[in-house]
């Protein structure tokens, strides 16, 4: 089947038109009335046929406002379409669609998928679009705007299913760790699904992001081990950084000569001080007793 694509629409002046329709209308008004007069039959057959075309032509005239579009339709035959702003005259048997070119936006539900690792999530995105090809919006979807609707939500839903939640790693992509990606991947994901329809997908965003109520619990507790795992991982690492630097101090200035039983001692005390999760408590040495 033939793709529809929009070509511009056969069109007059409006105001131009109206001065003639103005024209035909008094003269048929001027000639009804001489005719009437005179009782001349072919003079006000004449000025029937005046009134009659007048009519007629006051059917075309048609405004069309800033970012709206107007498509033709002449007996089922698409003509064109008329994206100016203005007044205008058209073929007045010609039946006028409005479209709106305006941007809207699309809040989706909350929908509740299973991301790549299986565990269920929800999920809800806004996309904001807006009509570029009046004629197939009209002619190669039923109802554009609910077709926008049920796309994005499926783009999300494939979306969702492609990314884990969190990542398992740093280098890996995930829906929490990597939002301008995440949305940057969606809006391309919708703006395939839009194309036959004469839409353009203008920005695209996750509105939520969460796991499921009956795992919610579960994982938080997983998120606060991990997170006590990282945090237990830094101070490890800083705490060896600082013991390597204390004794390599001592041993470069000579401050104390420390053999392998002493250095084991010290590196001990320092660990526990450095990595305890509470502040040390001294013992003071206040000299030795000898008997």
């Amino acid at each position: 089947m033939e793709q529809v694509t929009e070509k511009p629409a056969f069109k007059l002046n409006g105001f131009l038109m109206l001065t003639v329709v103005i024209g035909v209308l008094g003269g048929s008004i001027w000639l009804f009335i001489g005719a009437v007069q005179q009782e001349a039959i072919p003079s006000i057959l004449t000025a029937v046929g005046g009134f009659i075309l007048s009519i007629l032509l006051m059917a075309g005239f048609v405004p069309v406002q800033p970012n709206e579009a107007r498509v033709l339709l002449f007996f089922g035959h698409y003509t064109g379409v008329i994206r100016e702003s203005g007044f205008f005259w058209v073929n007045p048997f010609a039946i006028k669609k409005r479209v709106s070119m305006r941007v809207r936006n699309f809040n989706s539900e909350k929908i509740k998928v299973n991301e790549s690792s299986g565990s269920p999530i929800e999920i809800a995105a806004v996309v904001v679009w807006k009509v570029i090809d009046s004629a197939k919006a009209l002619f190669e979807v039923d109802h554009y705007s609910g077709f926008v609707d049920i796309q994005s939500e499926t783009a999300l839903r494939a979306l969702a299913v492609r990314y884990p939640y969190e990542p398992d790693d740093e280098s890996q992509y995930s829906l929490r760790g990597n939002p301008e990606d995440i949305a940057e991947e969606l809006k391309k994901e919708v703006q395939a699904r839009l194309n036959v329809a004469g839409v353009e997908v203008m920005e695209a965003r996750l509105t939520h992001l969460a796991y499921a109520p009956e795992i919610a619990q579960a994982m938080l507790r997983r998120q606060q081990a991990q997170a006590v795992i990282a945090a237990r991982r830094l101070i490890v690492d800083a705490a060896v950084g600082m013991v390597d630097q204390a004794l390599t101090h001592l041993s470069e200035q000579k401050i104390v000569d420390l053999d392998e039983e002493k250095k084991a001692a010290m590196v001990n005390n320092l660990m526990v001080v450095l990595t305890g999760d509470h502040g040390p408590t001294p013992i003071i040495n206040t000299g030795t007793l000898y008997t």
